[in-house]
């Protein structure tokens, strides 16, 4: 025992199948070395203009894929696992263990419910960890009433939920997730089982009253917080709204069973028009992980599902001195009553508070990015602090993806942007992170900021060859030539290995299949869009917006999500590209099959065009979703007929073009 206690918290274990990986990445870096030659070789070989450009286009766009995968290997290189001692963290510290402030942030109660932000509250209360150690911060970014009565229900429902938790070990520890699959307790345990209709009750209460929309003029007049709205112009233009809910010192500030409440915070920070409110990393100042990245130097911050040390998000540069007296800091006392400390917060959540500080510049998260995590986790690391990550077997957090295409597109669109803009500034890894952080990290952080601009290569993959084929221009060795085979061999490997790993991590071929879709989808939208609005803004064109991720979706959009069918309902510009592709492919493909069906020679055409063919066919199965949209489907989430109409005009068009030239 006491080895045990004395004993490492956590240890380092490489994953397992490195070596395989390393010589599957040797031997696709052989092949695509072939490939190279093979493009340089014959290049002059390459009869006619268009022939020519194209075939250069082609070799370009391979020699990116070529870079990109690169970075990625980096990024796998030397995967390793980190593997927490909890009983020996808890024998040794269980009574100095410190201090943990939890951020939740919040910024549209209609795309952001808040009956599904009091879920996130209280399953952060219900953390297996000192209460007295714990305080929640609720960050609400759109100023709302109904969301500040939310966290009224949560600090109320808490007393009751905080316990239950514990009497019946529950997990997960949001209310609406548990109760939506639990099975109620055995008949035979008459106490439990009341105990947990009882509680069940008071959620579904609590739900009901904040999904209401409604607040009652009696909880108006007990808590005079609700005048504060008197004054709130709009959501982009109010004062300060702070309010400590469970003051987690204060001896009533406990739950049914008398065990203490965390501390539990709502803040609407100051927003005046003349003041820039920074978005999301506005909202975390006012307040104050992977393993390939781990062993590479230490994955980055990507906005949230990770814990920071104050001292590192709050500017400090690492050394020795740096390490944390728990002992120390746990016998810091504030004195000051919670009315003293309200007023005193309110004035670090006011506009002008940062005014003329290094608050967003050398401290807190960083501005003028919409991926401010990412540079914010990028300054952290150049100053010397690590980072590592840990997923453990139970899921630390738990999140809401999108629902619906659009708005995933939407999404790693303003993602892309985000990351394309800090490639192209003073905090792009290669510069900021020189002689700062190792050259492998500097690499990896390459690779999510290259998002955008493989939407190029990506996009000429898709058109090109197609274009070509309709035009009788070959663009691949020959079926029968030897130079098939390092082709052939990328393109096959690549998708095995890929398809092996995702089924090793538990996922299934049709998921494998659908993941490939968004993967072309992405690049030839999201990432496109991405890297046009970033150009715009470089050119004074264009001025950047936060779009918020909606976390609902109504009942039919929910339905066809379960039912695994894509959401093409609205007559967005990023459809219009997707349909236009997925037609321009099909034209090609019924290109193709006429060559094959009524060409004298089957034989010479199945040969010059065979590798071609085969990229057309495999275009149009990835767009089966879109074709099904366009033709089939007559539900509202089958794609507007006005995008329908533009893409097949567009693509009509291009098919003629190349076959009457």
């Amino acid at each position: 025992m006491a080895e045990n206690e004395n004993g490492p918290l956590f240890e380092t274990r490489a994953v397992k199948g490195r070596f395989l990986f390393r010589l599957f990445a040797a031997s696709m870096a052989v092949g695509i070395g072939f490939i190279c030659y093979y493009r340089l070789r014959l290049l002059p070989v390459a009869s006619g203009k268009l022939e020519r450009w194209a075939w250069i286009g082609l070799f370009h766009c391979e020699l990116w894929f070529s870079f990109y995968w690169f970075l990625t290997v980096i990024c796998r290189w030397n995967p390793v696992y980190r593997f927490p001692h909890k009983n020996r963290l808890s024998l040794r510290y269980e009574k100095e263990l410190p201090g943990v402030d939890i951020f939740v942030c919040t910024a549209d109660p209609s795309a952001e419910p808040p009956s599904m932000v009091m879920n996130t509250v209280l399953s952060v209360m219900a953390y297996d960890y000192p209460p007295d150690k714990l305080n929640i911060y609720l960050s609400d970014d759109g100023a709302s009433e109904l969301t500040f009565y939310a966290m009224l229900e949560a600090s109320s429902f808490s007393k009751q939920w905080l316990p239950f938790c514990k009497k019946f070990k529950v997990e997960p520890r949001s209310p609406e997730a548990y109760f939506r699959t639990a099975v109620e307790p055995d008949s035979h345990h008459p106490l439990m089982l009341k105990h947990w209709l009882l509680v069940k009750k008071q959620y579904e209460e609590a739900k009901m009253r904040v999904e209401r929309k409604q607040i009652p003029e009696e909880i108006r007049k007990q808590h005079k917080e609700f005048r504060e709205w008197n004054f709130v112009s709009s959501r982009n233009d109010h004062q300060t709204i702070f309010k400590m809910l469970i003051d987690g010192r204060h001896p009533n500030a406990v739950d049914a069973e008398g065990n203490v409440l965390p501390t539990l915070v709502y803040l609407a920070r100051e927003k005046r028009p003349q003041f820039h409110h920074h978005f999301k990393a506005g909202a975390m100042n006012a307040l104050l992980e992977f393993p390939g990245l781990d062993a590479n130097g230490g994955p980055c911050y990507i906005g949230t599902g990770c814990f920071h040390r104050r001292d590192a998000l709050c500017g400090k540069k690492y050394n020795e001195t740096c390490k944390v007296d728990w002992k120390r800091l746990n016998r810091r006392e504030v004195e000051e009553n919670a009315t003293v400390l309200e007023e005193t917060c309110k004035v670090l959540a006011s506009c002008s508070f940062e005014q003329n500080t290094q608050w967003g510049n050398e401290m807190g998260l960083k501005y003028g990015c919409p991926a401010e995590d990412i540079i914010t986790g990028l300054s952290i690391q150049c100053r010397g602090w690590k980072s590592i990550y840990l997923n453990p077997e139970r899921e630390s957090f738990l999140g809401i993806a999108p629902t619906s295409l659009l708005t995933m597109l939407v999404q790693h669109k303003r993602w892309a942007e985000g990351h394309f803009q800090i490639f192209l500034s003073r905090y792009c890894s290669l510069l900021y992170g020189h002689n700062r952080i190792p050259l492998k990290l500097q690499l990896a952080y390459c690779a999510g900021n290259l998002w955008a601009a493989n939407s190029l290569p990506t996009l000429y993959y898709v058109v090109v060859p197609c274009f070509c084929l309709l035009k009788d221009i070959p663009l691949f060795p020959k079926v029968s030539s030897p130079w098939v085979l390092p082709f052939a061999y990328v393109a096959i490997a690549h998708r095995a290995y890929s398809l092996g790993e995702f089924l090793w991590c538990g996922g299934t071929f049709q998921a494998w299949c659908n993941d490939q879709r968004m993967w072309l989808f992405k690049r030839t939208t999201s990432y496109f869009f991405a890297l046009c609005d970033t150009i715009l803004k470089l050119l004074g064109y264009s001025n950047p917006t936060f779009v918020i991720t909606a976390k609902v979706a109504d009942e039919d959009v929910s339905r066809r999500y379960e039912q695994e069918l894509m959401e093409f309902g609205d007559s967005s510009p990023m459809f219009v590209v997707l349909a236009s592709l997925a037609m321009l492919n099909l034209f090609s493909g019924f290109g193709a099959i006429e060559k094959l069906v009524f060409n004298a020679d089957h034989s010479e055409v199945s040969d010059r065009f065979g590798l071609q063919i085969l990229l057309c066919f495999l275009l149009v199965a990835l767009n089966w979703p879109v074709y099904n949209a366009v033709f089939f489907r007559k539900d509202n989430g089958g794609m507007p007929a006005p995008v329908t109409y533009k893409s097949i005009t567009f693509a009509l068009l291009v098919s003629i073009v190349a076959m009457s030239t």
